[in-house]
């Protein structure tokens, strides 16, 4: 089984391809070398090889959702890892549930399962926390356990999953991955005739060979 700690799945430049982000940031954030990166990898076994696990994959997205999609700073992110990783012992405070936010503030699910702001750690009110990673699953024990891309279409949702393709993103339903699509219309198969392939809809096989490229 691969170790969503430990297993090296996907490069720098493929985990930034997947995330749709620069991998110049990415690789920024893989070369923190303290002792608390937000950010994991691993000691890749040959120079290019894959260094990023599962775990560093959704702790990238996390980060990103954060810094690109809400506005909040570095700073303010550490603050909530460092409240995190002190009330759990854990290290990969950015791939857990208990970070939430409300769209404006960070908070964080502490050990009794109240909910107190990254910044002061006054209590908040739970009900106006509201999930904003709405594309990580977590399995029983609050662990990541795959990752919905956004950027493909719903009527052919696409994942990461540790379990399937080796980090490359495959199909949720058939765990196809996504790039025998692209190989199949290389070779000159008409969309049509991918679509009948993999029981698509004609413009759901357009889009993702579209988000692919």
């Amino acid at each position: 089984m691969t170790d969503i700690y430990r297993t090296p799945l996907l490069t720098a430049r493929e985990s930034a391809r997947y995330l749709k982000m620069p991998e110049s940031t990415l690789d920024g954030w893989l070369a923190d070398d303290s002792r608390q990166p937000l950010v994991h990898a691993v000691p890749a076994e040959r120079r290019g090889w894959p260094r990023v696990p599962f775990v560093g994959i959704i702790e990238a997205y996390v980060l990103r959702t954060l810094r690109e999609q809400l506005g909040f700073s570095m700073p303010d992110i550490r603050r909530a890892a460092d409240l995190a990783r002190s009330e759990f012992d854990d290290p990969y405070a950015l791939a857990s549930e208990r970070i939430a936010t409300d769209g404006v503030g960070l908070f964080v699910r502490v050990a009794d399962e109240s909910v107190v702001h990254a910044r002061d750690r006054q209590i908040a009110i739970p009900e106006v926390i509201s999930e904003y990673l709405t594309y990580i699953t977590w399995d029983a024990t609050g662990s990541p356990e795959r990752l919905s891309l956004p950027q493909y279409p719903a009527e052919a949702e696409v994942i990461i999953d540790p379990r399937f393709g080796w980090g490359a993103p495959v199909l949720a339903r058939s765990k196809v991955p996504v790039e025998a699509l692209v190989s199949l219309w290389r070779t000159g198969e008409p969309m049509s005739a991918v679509a009948e392939e993999y029981d698509l809809p004609a413009d759901v096989v357009e889009d993702v060979l579209r988000q692919a490229a």
